[in-house]
Order: structure tokens, then sequence, then C-alpha cells
């Protein structure tokens, strides 16, 4: 009954015609909409439609939420799910969006703890995200990575992949997959990959992916992710193995669509 009424709901969001205005958001401020061709375009655009129509934007240090925080945020969630059977994030009801960084609060220090230094720790965050909600976005972070995906930085891509690989109830870099063998095959690129970037970034040297990746396997899957998006080609290149069990998960060549869409732009 539940998922019959969710279909009745969402096919009357749909009825209505995707604004003008959002699209013109999104050929202003997700450079990712772009790369897209016109059948993607066309998804991406209805599952926008219906992420906004469900999930609950919330500002938060004052910050007003605008149409254009909404498109660019939910384009961008979306755009992870061009390819995948999704529910489009089904637990995920509330985004908190700041208008810079925040610094998180410090943990309260309890009786037993030995030192005084650590309820003193405090951390700037750029977003974060929790099994069911919320998820936490610094709209400064946003804009900057959907405009500029060559920085390798998309604050929503990584906290909203944070979300994907939670949906199996613990955050271990490993989304729920297709099949038995994509998780074997999967296991084994991934801690590859892993250990090596953990191997150079304890020595200082210069890495493809970003060395915060080496934190652990869940903020490995996460840069990853990003990486996957914003420097498919680079990727493709120097880590093949990593790219193509991405590109199995997600479903997607970012590679191909990024060169494809580049070739068109060399032909104007």
């Amino acid at each position: 009954m539940f998922g019959w009424l969710k279909k009745h709901q969402r096919r009357e969001i749909l009825q209505t015609p995707f604004p003008a205005a959002w699209r013109e958001i999104l050929a202003e401020m997700v450079t990712h909409y772009s790369f897209l061709n016109v059948d993607e375009k066309s998804h991406l655009e209805q599952m926008v439609q219906v992420f906004i129509a469900e999930k609950r934007f919330e500002g938060c240090n004052e910050l007003e939420i605008t149409d254009e925080i909404r498109v660019v945020i939910a384009a961008e969630a979306c755009i992870l799910l061009v390819g995948l059977p999704h529910d489009l994030y089904r637990e995920l009801m509330t985004i908190l969006v700041y208008p810079s960084t925040v610094v998180t609060p410090p943990p309260q220090v309890g009786v037993f703890t030995q030192s005084p230094l650590l309820g003193q720790q405090r951390f700037a965050i750029s977003g974060q995200a929790f099994k069911r909600g919320p998820i936490i976005l610094i709209w400064d972070a946003v804009q900057r990575g959907a405009r500029h995906p060559e920085s390798g930085h998309n604050v929503v891509y990584h906290e909203f992949a944070h979300f994907l690989d939670m949906r199996d109830g613990v955050a271990n870099g490993t989304p729920e997959l297709h099949s038995r063998e994509q998780y074997r095959i999967w296991a084994q690129v991934f801690s590859e990959e892993f250990l090596a970037l953990r191997h150079d970034a304890a020595r200082g040297k210069k890495t493809f992916l970003d060395p915060y990746g080496a934190k652990n396997e869940a903020e490995f899957f996460a840069v990853a992710t990003e990486y996957f998006f914003d420097k498919p080609v680079k990727m493709q290149k120097t880590h093949q193995a990593l790219y193509d069990v991405l590109a199995g998960f997600y479903r997607q060549d970012t590679a191909a669509r990024e060169q494809r869409y580049r070739q068109k732009c060399h032909r104007k």
C-alpha cells in the first residue's frame, strides 16, 4: 500500500513541467549537468523534482533556503543515482544547510575522561552525513564544488556517497553492490587502492586521490566517488581498476561522458 501511494504521489509531482528557472540554475551552477545527454538530463530533472518535493531543507545560522540551494543540492545528490535503481535516498528526510564552514561542538567530558584536552577538540566541517539523516552541507562549499569539478572536491558527492555506504547499516567503504562477484572484485581493488593511498600519504608522497581518503575505508569510498565524477578521465588512465569498479557500481561511464562533452565543446 505504501509503495503504491508513493508511486502515485511521485506521478502527481511529475505532472508539473520542470520549471524553466530551475533549468537555468542547473545550466549556470552545476557544471556536470552540461555533461549529460538529453535522456540523462530529462531523467535527472525528474529526480530533482521528486527530491525537492520529498525532502525538507532547513537553513541554519540565518541562511534563507532558496530555489537555487534546493536545485543545486538536489541535482548533485541525484547525479550519483542517474544509472542506479533507486528510491531517492528513502531514509533521508532532512538536509541542514549552513552558509559557511561550521565548527562542531566539543564532545562532553565524562567523569572517566583521562585528559581535559579530549573535551576541547573541535573540528571544522564542510559536510556531515548520518545513517538515517540528516545530511549537513555548507553552502559555499557546495557552490564551489558544483561549479569547479576540476578541483576534485565536491561535498555533496562526498556526503551522499557516505549515505549510500551506510544503507547496509555500517560505514565501511562498501555500499550495497549488485552481485556477489562485484563484492569480490570490490574487496580486492578497494583494499589494494586504499592501502596504497595510506602508504603513500604516510610518506608524504603526492597522490592522485586526496590523502584524506587514507583516513579509513569509508572516507576512501567518499573521496574516490568525488574523483570518479570530477576527474574521471585521469582516474581511468591512472587507476583503471578503481575506475572500473566504481563505474560498475554507479552504472555510469563518467570518463566517456566528459570526453564526449569536451569534444562537443571543441567542435564549437
